[in-house]
């Protein structure tokens, strides 16, 4: 199965430049279903984490205020051409998932 983060980066004058998407429904558990009226279950991610080889660089506490399919993009110095970066999220039904990129 295909992950559900893309990741890009790029380096500039010793930052690193991270964009990310990651496909998620975010429901908020407020929304009606338009076919049947019924309310969609709340389904969103709760926790984002970013690691730069072995060091946690980010770490995100999210709830359900944020859009489907969330865009993430931060600056961080110290990486270098090659370096492993880590993307992972967790959300309130357990579900999961990680990216790895190598810093470009």
């Amino acid at each position: 199965m295909a992950s559900s983060i893309k990741i890009r980066t790029s380096i500039k004058d010793g930052l690193t430049t991270v964009r990310s998407i990651l496909r998620h429904p975010m429901h908020t558990g407020y929304e009606k279903d338009p076919e049947t009226g019924n309310t969609i279950p709340a389904h969103y991610i709760e926790k984002v984490i970013v690691h730069h080889g072995n060091k946690l660089i980010l770490q995100c506490d999210w709830s359900r205020a944020v859009s489907s399919n969330p865009y993430l993009s931060f600056i961080f110095s110290g990486a270098k051409a090659g370096d492993t970066l880590r993307i992972s999220w967790s959300d309130n039904k357990r579900e999961s998932d990680t990216a790895e990129a190598i810093i470009q």
